[in-house]
């Protein structure tokens, strides 16, 4: 510890700070290079295995596709969609953009609640759907980009999508029981 004697404090503290900062942005960057790829491919369809399907209502489902491996990732962003691709009742091709109700925090899998409607080519698909069937999926897909949490742009954008959707009026009439 002799090359600490006769600086100043200031100094000292100067390299602290330093020191600090640098572990901190290592850490940072390392965290973000460990964050696993997700399993979405934006050009080609991929298959995907029903796992789960619970009815919610008459005609409402929840269906829980597992992904690759039980520490996969969907790997789509916020604000973001699936295109999934499926068979009406005529075994014509259909495709429709859905967004599931998972983040990638969920790990092994996603989910999607379906409405079901009485004369939807894709609702068709899904209701003929069983436990252990696929189901070809693409994206990330849509124009929407959430800035990231950190930047300016990300709180105005939160303010805005407050204020403009009505939720402050939609609060306060609101009642707790």
């Amino acid at each position: 510890m002799d090359f600490l004697q006769g600086r100043s404090v200031e100094t000292m503290v100067a390299v602290a700070v330093a020191v600090v900062a640098v572990a901190v942005g290592g850490a940072l960057l390392l965290r973000r290079s460990k964050r696993p790829k997700g399993c979405l491919d934006p050009e080609n369809f991929k298959k995907f295995k029903l796992v789960e399907k619970t009815q919610i209502s008459h005609n409402v489902a929840k269906f829980r596709f597992a992904l690759p491996t039980p520490t996969s990732v969907l790997g789509l962003p916020i604000g973001q969609h699936i295109s999934c691709r499926g068979q009406d009742a005529t075994g014509e091709e259909v495709i429709k953009p859905y967004t599931p109700t998972t983040l990638d925090s969920d790990l092994g899998n996603f989910q999607l609640v379906i409405k079901m409607y009485p004369q939807g080519r894709m609702s068709h698909h899904f209701r003929e759907m069983k436990v252990g069937d696929y189901m070809s999926v693409k994206g990330p897909k849509g124009s929407f980009q959430v800035p990231s949490r950190t930047s300016e742009s990300f709180r105005n954008a939160g303010w805005w999508i407050w204020h403009y959707s009505d939720v402050p009026s939609c609060k306060g009439n609101s009642r707790e029981p």
